[in-house]
């Protein structure tokens, strides 16, 4: 199950997120987005952490969101997945306009 983990404090470390979900079971992976691209390499105040439970997950998900981490209220909620198929539903393809064609698609 992958989980998005919203409003983060710009201090809070990979692995104290970590920490937090492990208390609900085992932790695959834990991604705090960056800008690395660009240089500074600081954090842009979101991550992601997959658990192999879904149940784990969602019990992970029903009691950190709203909780208090460095001084921040995390939202948290389950990620959806990106679609190949373009049906994700978002705005711009909806709109079937120049935008329609550059939907993001997940690597395998």
């Amino acid at each position: 199950m992958n989980i998005y983990v919203g409003n983060l404090s710009l201090k809070v470390t990979e692995e104290e997120l970590r920490r937090e979900f492990m208390a609900f079971g085992e932790v695959l992976s834990v991604t705090i987005m960056n800008d690395k691209y660009i240089g500074s390499g600081q954090s842009r105040g979101y991550g992601f952490v997959e658990m192999p439970s879904v149940s784990e997950g969602q019990a992970a998900i029903t009691a950190l969101n709203g909780k208090t981490l460095r001084h921040r209220t995390m939202d948290i909620i389950q990620a959806l997945p990106l679609s190949g198929n373009g049906s994700n539903g978002s705005y711009n393809h909806k709109r079937r306009g120049r935008y329609s064609r550059n939907i993001r698609q997940r690597r395998s």
